[in-house]
């Protein structure tokens, strides 16, 4: 084997390890799901980032007026939006966690619909930047006609960690009302 076809080698190794990587990430979340483990949901899912894209999502949503675009932007927002986002930080805060989330996976009553590997259908998965892994999942407890929920992993520090969630309106409500 010559110097070229071993340095080919190496890299295509690289290549396939650095794409399947993410899937990686994305099958140890769902085993700690799966399993119940809120210490590593706490590894896997940044929760402030989580936590302020959903803040703008319900301010969004009950608003129904864009939220600012960037730090930069010299405008101020809109007082619905910042009176919104405010009254729904801090229920966010108290509600999106690792505990809850696995109370609304796992379900303190057995009557209610779960969400379980079996009744989601991971429709997309796949990077939309070298740095950044997107995935689109459908959980059966989603009703018709409502979005799908996306999430987005981002490579920090050598590992993929969730950044941001897409919740559909009636997993909105449910987080803003939970507790």
């Amino acid at each position: 084997m010559t110097l070229r076809s071993k340095v080919l080698a190496a890299l295509l190794v690289l290549a396939l390890g650095y794409s399947a990587y993410p899937y990686v990430a994305l099958y140890r979340l769902g085993a700690a799901v799966g399993t119940g483990d809120a210490a590593a949901l706490a590894v896997l899912i940044d929760w402030d980032a989580v936590r302020e894209g959903i803040k703008e999502d319900i301010a969004d949503a009950v608003t129904e007026l864009p939220a600012p675009r960037s730090e930069d932007d010299s405008k101020l927002p809109p007082f619905g939006y910042s009176f919104v986002r405010g009254m729904a930080a801090s229920r966010v805060d108290a509600n999106v966690t690792p505990e809850t989330l696995l109370s609304l996976v796992r379900g303190p009553d057995p009557s209610l619909p779960r969400v379980t590997e079996e009744a989601t259908l991971l429709r997309w998965a796949f990077f939309d930047a070298p740095t950044s892994f997107r995935i689109v999942l459908r959980p059966s407890t989603i009703p018709q006609g409502e979005p799908d929920m996306r999430l987005r992993l981002k490579l920090r520090h050598g590992s993929w960690t969730v950044t941001r969630v897409w919740l559909p309106p009636s997993l909105l409500r449910e987080v803003n009302s939970h507790g």
